[in-house]
């Protein structure tokens, strides 16, 4: 019997293929500076927040946020979004 037939067959895997999407908190976007209005990928990689290649960005609800900031990210949880529009801001997914 050849070889390939003796040995065990875990089938095919896709995990190659996933794409892990960059976290950012909210808390985080309190640190950014007031002259920041508007919050998308390019703005976070220009304050060191996330890396340049990173494109599938998604904002988590942990912290505080005080003042209204247009975000525009892949994905938003649920908190996230709330506290976001809650502080007078825009949770725009694109």
């Amino acid at each position: 019997m050849p070889l390939y037939r003796k040995l065990p067959h875990r089938g095919f895997n896709q995990a190659s293929f996933r794409t892990e999407p960059a976290i950012v908190n909210v808390g985080d976007l309190a640190a950014l500076p007031e002259t920041v209005s508007e919050v998308n990928a390019a703005v976070l990689v220009e304050h060191g927040f996330i890396r340049k290649d990173e494109t599938f960005l998604k904002i988590l609800g942990t912290g505080e946020i005080s003042r209204a900031l247009t975000v525009t990210a892949s994905k938003f949880s649920e908190s996230a979004k709330a506290k976001i529009e809650k502080a007078g801001g825009k949770a725009i997914v694109a």
